[in-house]
């Protein structure tokens, strides 16, 4: 099998299927072979996981997992690079290749055999344009999955793991903080791309939370005030929640006072927890 991570190899096989770079499905090749495997070490995938990769591009890391799972399945959207994944993954027979949107395929189902006897992990070098709804997605899911590992665009993995107070700390944070620990692996410079994105990317491992950070009376309140709290960033939080809630500001007041969170500090301040008492309290306060 010829080299997929050299630039002459991929150019040859994108020449002899007629294709080339999709910018709609945000199609970026690694080229650096320490990468990849980096990136499969980072999932820690063995022989008792099968694995669910998302954008295989032409099989690059698609052959090393299956050098390491039990059974990978690779959902490609790009319907042209099916016969390129049928040729360059001929000889991995533990692979399934699947044409389809990840967000529109029923991964439960899909798996649900393999899932009765093996553990679920997902190792993928995410388009940046859909990162945010296909990694919130499996977290919101009942998926069973044990480990995600994700290449993504530096500044979403930052975002991700930031700490409380920082620039980059905000909703998407503390939305997949409720539901997963998360931490950067390491970072990826874009010239182990082809073609070259104009931003650096980065490696982020996220593991399921058995049980949420803290106990919340409504689920749907607290992401609401969540949301609100950083919808004007540079606004107090008394200030942004009164403008984005359809909530009385004496409620708001008041519920603030309860989770003893003072009205004039930035949500940007606040770590789950607090928006967890706050959202709590805020419940009682209308009634629910």
């Amino acid at each position: 099998m010829e080299k997929l991570t050299s630039p002459k190899t991929i150019e040859a096989i994108l020449n002899r299927y007629g294709l080339h770079f999709n910018k709609r499905f945000g199609q970026n090749f690694l080229i650096d072979d320490n990468i990849v495997n980096k990136i499969v070490e980072a999932g820690q995938v063995t022989k008792d996981d099968v694995v669910l990769e998302i954008g295989p591009g032409i099989g690059t890391m698609t052959r090393v997992l299956s050098e390491h799972a039990g059974k990978v399945y690779t959902v490609e959207i790009d319907k042209k690079l099916i016969p390129v994944l049928r040729e360059t993954l001929a000889d991995c027979d533990n692979v399934t290749v699947v044409e389809g949107d990840i967000l529109k395929t029923d991964v439960a189902a899909l798996l649900a055999k393999d899932l009765e006897t093996a553990s679920l992990k997902i190792v993928a070098n995410l388009p940046y344009y859909v990162t945010t709804p296909i990694i919130m997605g499996f977290l919101e899911s009942a998926l069973p999955v044990e480990r995600m590992t994700f290449l993504i665009q530096k500044e979403v993995g930052e975002r991700l793991c930031a700490e409380p107070g920082t620039k980059a700390y905000g909703s998407l944070t503390i939305a997949a903080a409720f539901y997963a620990e998360m931490e950067i692996s390491f970072y990826v410079p874009a010239t182990v791309f082809m073609p070259r994105p104009r931003v650096d990317s980065i490696v982020v491992t996220l593991t399921k939370r058995d049980e949420p950070p803290a106990a919340l009376v409504d689920k749907a309140l607290f992401f609401k005030v969540v949301r609100a709290a950083f919808q004007s960033r540079r606004k107090t939080l008394i200030n942004s929640m009164s403008s984005a809630m359809d909530c009385p500001k004496e409620v708001l007041l008041s519920a603030m006072a309860q989770a003893d969170i003072d009205p004039a500090i930035r949500g940007e301040k606040l770590t789950g927890e607090d928006f967890a008492r706050l959202a709590n309290a805020l419940a009682e306060g209308l009634g629910r």
